[in-house]
């Protein structure tokens, strides 16, 4: 099957989870991704839990399908020549180093681009390669905090909140991958491959853009307010008699359609309520008296009238409920593969659809090592005795 990425070798020197889910939607559309690892332990999150059965860490299952797995020691000489020689021999190389790690180790950009002047070098840092922030340690909810995210996240009485995923690690996941792909159409046209320079912070303050926008119109930081929008009345969620609905209102019209859905006349019927801009100015108000009728029916029923209405409307679901919709297993969002040690394993399925190169879970996540012989054999072409000699010295 001819997907879009399988000219495409990747050495995958990152770790955790903005490198790794990076990487793993490349193998996704048909890159070959070796994922390169310490021979003590391997990746950090292949220790952390809840584990499936079998032992394996449902953090690293995540993010590591349809890749191959190498150990290599690269703190030693033999190991640094094994990368050397894959450096030659691939397209892309991804590293989440702390900056300056990567470069004492001797792959730093200046070296690898000699190696290979065709390679495609991707370093994901929390703050940047350059910079007075360069070397600070960087974690997801460190930087959701600086970034300005959990300024305009949670109630607005109380303090910040991080959101429930890592959403700066995922994010910069994504534009890593642009900067990759950007990068392979310059080279299709220049014959080189260059640095690319991806940090957390600078993802999250792009993400910033129309919260931005508001403060460089006003002078005024956004604050919080928790599901309510800063613009729009109403649009937020509401308590029915068995959990949340969120209703987006988001026009005159269609708060008309909704108060009468609900059977409040009186409200569409009332002038002080006919413009969003009053209901912004007065939501509070206004959103008593909503929350007054919801609260009367399910979440179901509201959502089947409210819809029929034509309002935008729907649940706030749990993960169980979400893995349960019929829409998300229409879409092939959820997929099984067979793993060695978990059995039959359930994952998120790719959201890319390509009608005529579409991406596809090929391979499950490794188990730590468990293509070492394979890459080194047919890659290296190094034989079994040379692969024995290497698992002895615990280079491998």
């Amino acid at each position: 099957m001819v997907m879009p990425l399988d000219h495409i070798r990747v050495i995958d020197l990152s770790r955790v989870l903005a490198g790794p889910f990076c990487t793993m939607m490349l193998g996704d559309m048909g890159a070959e991704i070796i994922k390169i690892e310490n021979p003590d332990g391997g990746d950090d999150t292949r220790g952390w839990p809840p584990f499936y059965e079998g032992g394996e860490s449902s953090y690293f299952q995540s993010v590591n399908r349809n890749k191959k797995s190498l150990t290599l020691d690269l703190k030693s000489e033999e190991g640094k020549k094994i990368l050397k020689e894959l450096i030659k021999k691939s397209d892309v190389l991804i590293q989440n180093f702390r900056p300056g790690a990567i470069e004492r180790l001797g792959f730093g950009w200046d070296v690898c681009k000699k190696i290979n002047p065709k390679l495609i070098y991707s370093s994901v840092s929390g703050y940047g390669q350059n910079g007075p922030y360069r070397e600070r340690p960087a974690y997801d909810i460190l930087l959701q905090a600086e970034g300005g995210l959990m300024s305009i996240t949670g109630p607005s009485d109380g303090s910040g909140y991080k959101t429930g995923i890592a959403i700066a690690d995922l994010t910069t996941a994504l534009f890593t991958i642009q900067g990759i792909l950007l990068a392979i159409i310059s080279r299709e046209k220049t014959g080189l491959g260059q640095e690319i320079d991806v940090s957390i912070q600078d993802g999250q303050a792009a993400l910033m853009s129309h919260a931005a926008g508001n403060f460089f119109a006003t002078s005024v930081p956004p604050g919080r307010l928790g599901n309510e929008h800063p613009s729009i009345a109403p649009y937020r969620d509401f308590c029915c008699s068995d959990g949340q609905l969120i209703v987006a209102a988001a026009n005159d019209s269609l708060w008309q359609r909704f108060a009468k859905a609900i059977g409040r006349e009186d409200l569409a019927n009332d002038n002080a309520w006919g413009k969003n801009a009053a209901r912004v100015k007065n939501r509070k108000v206004l959103d008593k008296e909503i929350e007054k009728t919801m609260k009367q029916k399910s979440r179901a029923e509201w959502c089947k009238i409210i819809s029929e209405a034509g309002v935008p409307c729907g649940p706030i679901r749990n993960i169980q409920e979400l893995t349960k919709d019929p829409q998300i297993k229409h879409r092939d969002m959820i997929v099984e593969i067979e793993h060695a040690k978990t059995g039959v394993l359930k994952m998120m399925g790719i959201p890319v659809k390509l009608s005529k190169t579409p991406g596809k879970v090929l391979l499950p996540p490794p188990l730590l090592g468990e293509h070492t012989d394979e890459i080194l054999t047919e890659i290296i072409k190094y034989t079994k005795s040379d692969i024995d000699s290497l698992r002895e010295e615990k280079i491998i």
